[in-house]
């Protein structure tokens, strides 16, 4: 078979429910990469997140932050960080609000107060060894950030979106909504690699279950949403496999005739 790549979202597609890894995904993982395809991981969590996957599955391959960091065999390919004036003025206008916020960089991420049930109700969803990132509110000076958090309940990053016009403001928790480079994506960041790689499109496979999945399905030749994604995530994709729970990787790959 010619060679193929694809790409995994985790949470709700290489994670199940509990944010576990099931035994039939890292079976189909270990089996495309006998038959020497491309695996690669393209999620909204930053590397620090999920490196005990990356470890498990053994892929050096990822586009992380939705587009913003990405790393090819283990190389960063490429990097775009939030502007940090811009990020310096939305600090000052979420301290005005009473809104929390919290830094991402590749290795770590800090939090502008010492603590805020917001931060903790929706950090704990992810299941990363804490629940709660340590106080720093300096740490955005000096580094490249690729993706910070707002904590607000929703609607009420209405005026940030009027207002910082250079970001993305994605909403993924009822606390919690990342903020991200304007227009940064997961299918920028696909286009990025394959580019590099030099794969045609038709030989391009995505798996995903989330909004933020969206644009990476429509812009793959081969894409799959997971039983378990939302509707508006399966009317863009090109095949609907089982629920993440149901061994969904694995019949997915069997439906578009990766494995057998």
């Amino acid at each position: 078979m010619e060679r193929k790549i694809i790409f995994f979202d985790i949470d709700g597609t290489l994670l199940d429910h509990d944010k576990k890894l099931p035994a039939s995904t890292k079976k189909a993982v270990q089996l495309l990469k006998e038959q020497g395809h491309e695996v690669a991981i393209a999620t909204g969590r930053a590397p620090f997140m999920f490196k005990d996957l990356r470890e498990e599955l053994d892929i050096q391959t990822y586009i992380s932050f939705n587009g913003q960091y990405i790393v090819l065999n283990g190389e960063v390919l490429y990097k775009n960080p939030l502007n940090k004036e811009e990020l310096q003025d939305l600090t000052a206008f979420a301290v005005e609000h009473d809104h929390p916020v919290v830094y991402m960089d590749h290795e770590d991420m800090k939090s502008n107060i010492e603590f805020h049930d917001y931060i903790e109700s929706s950090i704990s969803t992810l299941k990363i060894g804490f629940t709660h990132p340590h106080h720093d509110p300096t740490y955005f000076e000096g580094r490249e950030i690729y993706q910070s958090l707002l904590f607000c309940t929703a609607g009420e990053e209405a005026p940030y979106e009027e207002k910082f016009k250079k970001f993305d403001f994605i909403r993924w928790h009822e606390f919690s909504t990342d903020v991200l480079p304007k227009g940064g994506s997961k299918a920028r960041g696909i286009e990025t690699m394959i580019e590099k790689l030099g794969f045609d499109k038709k030989d391009v496979y995505a798996f995903g279950d989330g909004l933020n999945d969206i644009e990476m399905l429509e812009f793959v030749g081969n894409g799959v949403a997971m039983g378990n994604a939302e509707e508006v995530v399966k009317e863009v994709a090109n095949l609907v496999t089982k629920d993440v729970a149901e061994d969904g990787i694995l019949h997915g790959l069997e439906l578009v005739g990766l494995l057998k």
